[in-house]
Order: C-alpha cells, then structure tokens, then sequence
C-alpha cells in the first residue's frame, strides 16, 4: 500500500474512533485544525498527502504518536537508542514527553522522505 493511502486510512481510522468510538465529522476536524474542510477528505482519500506539520497536529489533537500515522516497521534494538535511553533516563517527564515528540517527528521525516516523488504534501500548485 502506497504511503499516502496508509496516511489516508490511519486519518479515517482515528477519526472514527474518536471519542470513544463517537467519531468526528471531516468539518469539525478541519474546523479544529484550523484548515479548509475539503483538506481531510482529501487526505483520507490520497488526493493530498498531509505535510510533517500536519501530522504533528494531528497527533496531538488525537493524542497518538506521529509514528501512528505511518507502517510500522521491524523493531530493531540499536546501541544508540540503547545510549539515548540511559541518557533520558532521569529526565523529567515534561522533557521526556517533548524528547518523544521529537524523535517521532524526526523518524516520521525519514519515512516521509524516503516517499518524495511519489506524490507531494499539500496542494498542487496553480500556475
């Protein structure tokens, strides 16, 4: 499946699911991101592809991690987060909480990146 139509799908899924199970309306989603309201059905439809930022706030308005919205990939142990680990260790849980924000944005720009070309964030450009 095409990374766009996972995004797509995961938007959906949550939406569906939230409140409870209640769901949420494409508009109040869109009214709550502050962004047109045709902009969800086209992500959830991969006519668009949400940006990096678009994702950030849509995790945080779920309350998911960035990584929800992307393939899950193999986990595989790595002797640098086993360091980054240790280091965050006795963080307080405000930093730690900023500090995952942070590393699922930057492995999210990975993964998008790793999609460029095949179709772009945001809308097309009129010329």
């Amino acid at each position: 499946m095409e990374l766009t139509q996972y995004v797509g799908e995961r938007i959906r899924e949550l939406r569906g699911s939230y409140g409870g199970g209640v769901g949420i309306s494409q508009d109040e989603l869109a009214k709550a991101l502050n962004i047109a309201a045709n902009t969800v059905s086209r992500w959830e439809t991969g006519t668009y592809r949400p940006g990096l930022d678009d994702l950030d706030a849509l995790s945080r308005f779920f309350k998911v991690s960035i990584l929800e919205f992307l393939p899950q990939e193999k986990k595989d142990e790595n002797t640098k987060v086993t360091a980054l680990l240790r280091a965050a260790r006795d963080l307080p849980e405000q930093d730690l909480d900023e500090l995952q924000k942070y590393a699922e944005f930057r492995r999210a720009r990975a993964l998008m990146s790793a999609s460029v070309g095949k179709k772009k964030a945001g809308r097309p450009r009129s010329e």
